[in-house]
């Protein structure tokens, strides 16, 4: 196992290392997801310039670079396709789901799980919290590059910002599958959010908290709806956007550096369908910002006493849709699944 500290960052000064643990970076993989700009902000009395702050984040990606965390600056596709076959997938609940998900949500990416009240995404992500346990116990897919994974058992980091998360749900659903569900409530550090400044901030230093936890699964339930609620004027939408960028920006960072898995959920706005009058149209919240800060999304629709998951935007999913269905098990199968391709407006 790699064993690697930031006195290993090539001609790094005391009093930088100093001021970085005053700024809770303490790895080389907390200063290997800082943004340069921000970096030399905080380092600002150290006289530390862009310039120089860009080269301690390039030196610490070499390290985790040389010791085959992350991919090389240039990598042939046949490297990227080795790096791809380590990523790892955990499962929702519903094998038809995780089929139509061609095999379960990924680390590396970030799933966007949208759609509007009671639709189910709580309930997705309360099944998967449950679900994934059994592949974070298994120990053959530790990265025996990763400094910190083998100090504590694996978890999940769940941050709260509508008060959805409920612990008796979690263990009703692992109790119904056969799982402990004393164990994987302890494996579940949960955060109530109450303010876009706290939401931010957390995201910050989610570093310091995957690694304090060893967590291998990110949930953000839901991404917009502190933004959404304080941010509600045209005059301040640039600001919400350019806030919820910054955030997404870093979350894919993490994935990409930690390997891990973030699922967001997000919330829908609706638009008067003039080709059908009296019906609304419902697209997902966040605008561009989001879509494009998201590696897949998923749209979720209620289907009668069921649910249909419409996959909007993926770089290696078909335009497709699958029912499930909500139960004292989660999300689970339904008896009439079918999965179907869809056109480019999810329908």
């Amino acid at each position: 196992m790699a064993k690697f500290t930031l006195h290993d960052i090539p001609d790094i000064a005391s009093d930088t290392l100093d001021k970085l643990g005053e700024l809770n970076i303490n790895s080389v993989y907390q200063l290997a997801v800082q943004n340069p700009s921000e970096l030399a902000w905080g380092l600002s009395n150290n006289f530390v310039d862009i310039h120089s702050a860009a080269r301690l984040i390039a030196n610490a990606r070499k390290i985790l670079t040389e010791n085959e965390i992350l991919s090389k600056e240039f990598s042939t596709a046949d490297d990227l396709l080795v790096r791809r076959h380590k990523i790892s997938q955990y499962k929702t609940g519903s094998s038809n789901f995780d089929s139509f998900l061609n095999g379960g949500i990924e680390t590396q990416s970030i799933t966007e799980i949208a759609g509007e009240f009671g639709s189910g995404k709580s309930q997705i992500c309360h099944t998967l919290c449950a679900a994934a346990i059994s592949l974070l116990k298994d120990d053959s897919l530790d990265d025996s590059n990763n400094e910190f994974s083998q100090r504590l058992p694996r978890s999940i980091i769940y941050i709260d910002t509508e008060s959805s998360f409920q612990a008796n749900r979690v263990h009703q659903i692992a109790e119904q599958k056969n799982l402990d569900p004393e164990d994987i409530l302890k494996r579940i550090y949960h955060c109530n959010v109450y303010s876009s400044e706290q939401l931010e901030a957390l995201i910050d230093n989610l570093p310091k908290f995957i690694e304090q936890y060893n967590s291998k699964l990110v949930i953000v339930d839901s991404i917009i709806s502190l933004h959404r609620a304080e941010f509600s004027g045209q005059g301040t939408l640039t600001e919400r956007q350019q806030r919820l960028g910054k955030m997404l920006n870093r979350l894919r960072r993490y994935a990409d550096i930690y390997n891990i898995a973030v699922v967001i959920t997000n919330q829908v706005v609706s638009y008067a369908d003039s080709s059908h009058p009296g019906f609304d149209y419902m697209k997902a919240a966040g605008g561009n910002i989001v879509g494009h800060g998201s590696t897949y999304r998923i749209f979720i629709k209620r289907s009668g006493k069921n649910r249909t998951a419409i996959m909007q935007d993926s770089p290696s999913h078909p335009y497709q849709r699958v029912k499930f269905t909500i139960s004292e098990n989660g999300i689970e199968d339904t008896s009439s699944y079918k999965t179907e391709e869809v056109n480019e407006l999810g329908w």
